[in-house]
């Protein structure tokens, strides 16, 4: 009998791995499956989360990170979340071409995943990717969002750290410092430290965190400066992850639990959209629905409550 998808997927065969990323991405029906049978499988990957604005170095930087961490024996996994292609649909596949070094270790699996109109810096699928490399055996996963802004902060509910990727002189620091994004950083990585500004733009960030109480025990995030293009800086970056997972461990599991209640909501939501657009509606009912909104005629609290209504008839039936 040859082995199932699932049981390829654990062998750490390539293209299984593949395989099952993209029926995750697609939303096959065969993927929910896939998961149930890998996810008794996981749990033992870290996740690293990387994220900032756009052309901060968030891509070269996990290249060189990428280098660091197989250098001290770990195995990876990258998640490079893309811009959707306005013609494709998919991964407009930028992170994949700066990350070439890697593309003959058999060590390092990389996919480019399109955000596919989803918000929050991160694709819908990303989690359930991560899933699958961990259930590959992959003992890191580096997760690097698409260019965020203030409030696309998704990555703190999907990795173990956060690490928030700045750079200087783009414009009015404390501007780039407001809430959002500066609230999820477990490390701020000041990257392209080469420039002018850089030490004005740590000077932001220590002013910033000042404002904060930490108690004893407490994590302060620390400020890491990185040039990435020559790899300085990224050895004593990998060197502070390790000191953070290491003071964190107890509280990985209370972050573990936040993660899987965010996904099961997301899931919800995501699976009850699917079944009012499927089962409840007649085909373009929905947009007639929205274009009464838009006149007027009703209201979307009793909009929402009519759907409601009727999904808890179907189910009573």
């Amino acid at each position: 009998m040859l082995p199932s998808l699932a049981e390829r997927v654990r062998a750490g065969d390539v293209r299984a791995i593949a395989r099952a990323i993209s029926l995750i991405e697609d939303e096959a029906e065969s993927a929910a499956g896939l998961v149930r049978d890998i996810f008794p499988h996981t749990g033992q990957t870290y996740l690293v989360g990387v994220t900032g604005p756009p052309g901060a170095g968030k891509s070269t930087l996990v290249d060189r990170l990428t280098t660091v961490t197989r250098a001290a024996d770990e195995t990876v996994g990258v998640i490079c979340v893309d811009p959707t292609s306005p013609f494709t649909g998919g991964a407009i596949l930028g992170d994949r071409l700066r990350m070439q070094a890697h593309a003959h270790d058999e060590q390092v699996f990389i996919r480019s995943m399109a955000t596919r109109g989803h918000m929050g810096g991160l694709a819908r699928a990303t989690s359930d990717a991560a899933l699958v490399l961990d259930a590959a055996g992959k003992s890191l996963v580096i997760i690097e969002t698409v260019g965020v802004g203030q409030d696309e902060v998704d990555i703190v509910r999907t990795a173990d750290i956060s690490i928030v990727v700045l750079v200087p002189g783009t414009g009015d620091d404390v501007q780039a410092l407001k809430a959002g994004i500066m609230e999820i950083a477990d490390i701020f990585v000041v990257n392209k430290c080469d420039r002018d500004g850089a030490d004005r733009m740590v000077t932001s960030i220590e002013s910033n965190l000042a404002l904060q109480a930490y108690g004893d025990g407490q994590w302060r995030p620390p400020i890491v400066k990185t040039e990435a293009t020559t790899g300085h800086g990224v050895a004593e970056l990998w060197a502070t992850v390790q000191q953070f997972r290491a003071h964190s461990q107890s509280a990985r599991t209370r972050r573990l639990k936040a993660r899987n209640e965010f996904r099961l909501r997301d899931l919800l939501t995501h699976r009850f959209m699917e079944m009012v657009e499927r089962d409840l509606l007649a085909a373009g009912e929905f947009d007639a629905l929205v274009a009464r909104i838009a006149a007027r005629e009703v209201d979307p609290y009793t909009a929402a409550s009519e759907i409601l209504s009727r999904a808890l008839k179907s189910r009573t039936k």
